[in-house]
Formats: structure tokens, C-alpha cells, sequence
């Protein structure tokens, strides 16, 4: 039998006591690993985290917490081969891919142990200045952030395993919360392995990092009032989560990131041949097969002036005809599979219904895989798609497929593009391209109420910027509407999702005290 992997909860391994989901490379259908999680105590397992690991985490500074971050890096690093096999095997994914989560997990980390430097030898935080409540200035009002005494839930989603687990546990541990994940069942293994190494490294207090792989039931079940749940995945269990007792009645803080139909923009006044053009092109191509299409960034819509429509559609098409497709083992491959057989389906379904809506441009199924057996892996090629009338065209503003699947419209005036943009109603992020600094700025700012991020690629950072669908620590995460509205990362405001604000009023000598 499959080896059954290992929850850590309760400060100890623990295996589950049934017979486990089994996790099937996506390519070869071979058995890998089996997971579960029945049985477990989850009662206590919540508890030893929030009265053992929480004070422990809480009595050190942010430089010391900042400190086991640096070392859960070296961790990593030092097994970071073995991630990625386990990647390859798990997800799929070709090395390039694999990096994009494991190495941008390591990096996370590296990010969040520098903040905890800066931070020093602090246990809470300063929020602003003291304000005065007397004429005489006497007596004062100053804000403070202070650790939240609870646990963090996190549930996250198949896609990021390591990147995922760490772009939440990062600013959470620095913060002295401890972590309680529950990765989604069908990459669990990365996630649990991680987990796993750091915890025999003896990097944090016992307890301070736990995982929970197979089922999600009961986990909401344990939250209290000053515990915080962040979830990455479907509007339609986000919609669970919201409704659950724990957040309704015991105001459980809740971040959400969900659908989030993402955008690029070609902006008016650009050639065929032009650098702005070639950039763009080339964007759309990347991002729609990185990891293939399964990123909550990835670009989905893909806008440009009427008159440059069928230059666009060449030149998007002609990259991705250049990607090679199937068993992410040989090097001659580009783009390897979807996550599993159910994720596969659900892509060529979406696709369908798309379809039934727009004109196919480029058919990356015509093609044969490379060293993969159509019959098993779970792996389909990029498809372009363009609809001529995007304004009465619902479906194409409304549906997100996740996976390698874009589709290209036109727009009449740089007006009726952002117009057309904001119809994804709120999105994680949107790409401009063009060499009009002014007109990027302007639209900059017009489509950042719907966004949370805007990425702005002019010439001049054609080869520096950091990517459309890369989420970098320095920047925010999350989006506003049905891209859930949240919001992770942001450098150092990541930290305030796990802190509680409070007003101290005392007298001068004793707010002198706090800072």
C-alpha cells in the first residue's frame, strides 16, 4: 500500500485513521501518496496551538521571530531537489513552473525574515501618532497593534502547495500567531512535506506550525472568537465559510481570495512592431501557460484597439505555438499538465461553454503531446479564443476557466476598454501595456478601484518588471468584489490582518511607555 502521509497537530505527528485519498501523478497515473484525516482530535489540536505555541510565539520579539523565518529558508533550501520532484510528480508541473511556487516560497520567506529585522526588538506595534484628549495635552490616546490571541487558519488552494503555505505563514508567524493549514487534498503532499521538514528541524515552538491533510470537516467547527481563517479558492465555498457560525456569530476574522477573472490591456497608439506590442504579446502567451493557465492571476481577458485585433492574435498565437506539451520529465517540454484527472474536466467543460461563445484563433490540441499518453495524463494544449462583440458578450466577462484558456476582444476608445476591463467585477490584477506615460497613469488609476493590483509594462522595464501573474511580497494580493476582497501580502501590512488595533488613553508618562 501507498505510504499514508503524516498530519502534524497537537504539537505531534499524527496519522489518520481510515484508508486516506489517494494522490495520482497527473501525467503517468501512477500512485503516490495516500492522506487523511480521520479521527484526528481536532479539539485539541486547536487548543495545544492557541495555549502552548501562542505564548511562546508572543514572548519573543519580531527580530527572533524574524529569525526562525531566516532559518524555516535554509530549511527549505537545503531540500529544495526534493520539492521539486515532488512537484513534478504531484502537480505535474515542468521545472520553470516548479519554481515559480517553490523558489517564490523560499524567497517569501527570505522577504518576511528581513521585515522582522527591521521591526527589532518589538512585541507589538505603534499605529500612528498620539492624539490628545485634554487641553492641557495631558492625557492622550495612542494606537497600538498587538498579536491576536488566536490561531490562523489557513485553507488553501491546489495550485501553490509551497508558495501558498508560505505567502500566509510568513507574516503570520512573525506576527506570533501560529498556523494551522489545511492544503487542498490533491497537492497536499508538497505542503505536508514542507511542514514536515521544518518541524523535525526544530525551527519553531511545538505546535506553532500544524498541518491537516484529506477533509476540511470539522476544521471551521474549532474557531473562536480571536482566531482568524484566510481561505484561497471557489466564490462557492468562500460563500460557505462566510456563513458559518464562527463568522457571523463569533466575528472570526475572514480573508477571501476567489474567482478573479484577470485582464491585459494593449493601450491605443501602438504598431504591429512595435516594443510595447512584442511585450504584450508575449505576456499573454506566458501567463497563459505558466503552471498551465492554473494561477488566480493568470490572464484570462485580453483587450487591443479593433484595428490591431488580427496582428494580436498572430502574434499570441505564433508563441504559443512554440509550446511544447506533455511529461514535464523531458526538457523538450514547455508546459506540462493539469493538476489531475477532475481539474482536467472541469477545464474542457469551461472551455465548452466558452466556446459556445467566441471563435477559436488557436487550437493548441492539434498537437501532439511529448512523451504522454492522451489517454492518461491529464494534460490539454493553450487555446485562444476571440470574441468580436465584447459588449454583448456576458459570458466572456463571467467565466473563468483555470487553465491554459484566454480570450481576445476589441475595444473602440482607451474609455470603452476600462469600461470593458471593470466588467470582470473586481479582479486580482490587470496589465497595461503601452509608451504614452501619461495614458498608462491615468488608466492606472481609473481601473485600481476594481483591482488590487495594476502591473504598467512600458519598454523601459521590458526586461525588469517582475510579471503579470507574480506575486511578489513587496506588493499586495487580493481584489475587491468577486476576486473575494481581500488582502494578503503588502510588505509589512501583511502583518496587520494577524495583529488587533486598540486605542491605549492614559497620561503622558504613560503612553511614553508603549512605544
Amino acid at each position: 500500500m501507498t505510504e499514508l502521509l503524516l498530519n502534524h497537530l497537537g504539537g505531534r505527528a499524527q496519522a489518520g485513521s481510515g484508508q486516506g485519498t489517494l494522490l495520482v501523478d497527473p501525467v503517468l497515473g501512477t500512485e503516490l501518496v495516500r492522506v487523511d484525516s480521520t479521527g484526528l482530535d481536532l479539539a485539541a489540536g486547536f487548543a495545544y496551538a492557541r495555549d502552548n505555541a501562542g505564548p511562546a510565539l508572543r514572548a519573543m520579539t519580531y527580530a527572533q521571530r524574524g529569525e526562525m523565518l531566516a532559518a524555516a529558508g535554509k530549511v527549505l533550501q537545503a531540500r529544495r531537489d526534493e520539492y521539486y520532484a515532488i512537484s513534478t510528480a504531484n502537480s505535474g508541473t515542468v521545472r520553470n513552473d516548479t519554481a515559480v511556487d517553490v523558489d517564490g516560497a523560499i524567497y517569501t520567506l527570505g522577504s518576511y525574515a528581513r521585515i522582522g529585522a527591521t521591526l527589532g526588538a518589538r512585541t507589538h506595534l505603534v499605529d500612528g501618532d498620539a492624539a490628545s484628549l485634554s487641553k492641557d495635552g495631558a492625557f492622550q490616546s495612542q494606537h497600538v497593534q498587538v498579536p491576536t490571541r488566536g490561531v490562523a487558519l489557513f485553507i488553501n488552494a491546489f495550485n501553490f502547495p509551497a508558495w501558498g503555505l508560505w505567502e500566509k505563514a510568513a507574516p503570520a508567524l512573525l506576527s506570533g500567531v501560529p498556523v494551522i493549514v489545511k492544503p487542498a487534498t490533491a497537492t497536499a503532499w508538497l505542503t505536508q512535506r514542507m511542514v514536515h521538514d521544518v518541524i523535525e528541524a526544530g525551527v519553531f515552538p511545538p505546535g506553532a506550525l500544524s498541518v491537516v491533510c484529506g477533509s476540511s470537516a470539522g476544521l471551521m467547527d474549532q474557531l473562536k472568537p480571536f482566531d482568524v481563517v484566510s481561505f484561497t479558492g471557489s466564490a462557492e465555498t468562500a460563500a460557505v465559510i462566510r456563513s458559518h457560525p464562527a463568522i457571523t456569530r463569533g466575528s472570526v476574522r475572514v480573508n477571501i481570495e476567489a474567482d478573479s477573472i484577470n485582464s491585459a490591456l494593449l493601450l491605443p497608439g501602438e504598431a504591429p512592431d512595435s516594443a510595447s506590442f512584442d511585450l504584450f504579446a508575449k505576456e499573454v502567451a506566458r501567463e497563459m501557460t505558466v503552471k498551465s493557465g492554473q494561477k488566480c492571476t493568470a490572464i484570462r481577458r485580453v483587450f487591443v484597439p479593433e484595428s490591431l485585433f488580427d496582428a494580436a492574435a498572430e502574434s499570441i498565437a505564433a508563441r504559443l505555438r512554440k509550446t511544447t506539451v506533455g511529461n514535464p520529465r523531458n526538457d523538450s517540454v514547455r508546459m506540462g499538465s493539469l493538476v489531475n484527472r477532475a481539474q482536467f474536466d472541469t477545464v474542457q467543460s469551461g472551455l465548452a461553454a466558452l466556446k459556445a461563445h467566441a471563435r477559436t484563433l488557436y487550437d493548441g490540441d492539434s498537437h501532439e503531446l511529448i512523451d504522454a499518453d492522451k489517454v492518461i495524463a491529464c494534460c490539454m494544449g493553450p487555446t485562444l479564443l476571440g470574441a468580436s462583440d465584447p459588449d454583448n458578450n456576458a459570458s466572456v466577462h463571467d467565466t473563468e476557466v483555470f487553465g491554459p484558456v484566454a480570450t481576445l476582444m476589441p475595444y473602440c476608445n482607451i474609455s470603452h476598454a476600462l469600461q470593458l476591463v471593470h466588467r470582470g467585477q473586481g479582479s486580482l490584477v490587470v496589465s497595461l501595456f503601452g509608451s504614452d506615460d501619461a495614458a498608462l497613469g491615468a488608466s492606472a488609476l481609473e481601473l485600481a478601484g476594481s483591482h488590487g493590483r495594476v502591473h504598467v509594462v512600458t519598454p523601459e522595464v521590458g526586461s525588469t518588471h517582475s510579471g503579470h501573474g507574480n506575486v511578489m511580497p513587496q506588493s499586495l494580493h487580493g481584489g475587491p468584489g468577486r476576486a473575494g476582497g481581500g488582502e494578503e501580502l503588502g510588505g509589512a501590512r501583511a502583518l496587520n490582518f494577524y495583529h488587533r488595533r486598540a486605542a491605549i488613553q492614559a497620561a503622558v508618562p504613560v503612553i511614553s511607555r508603549i512605544h
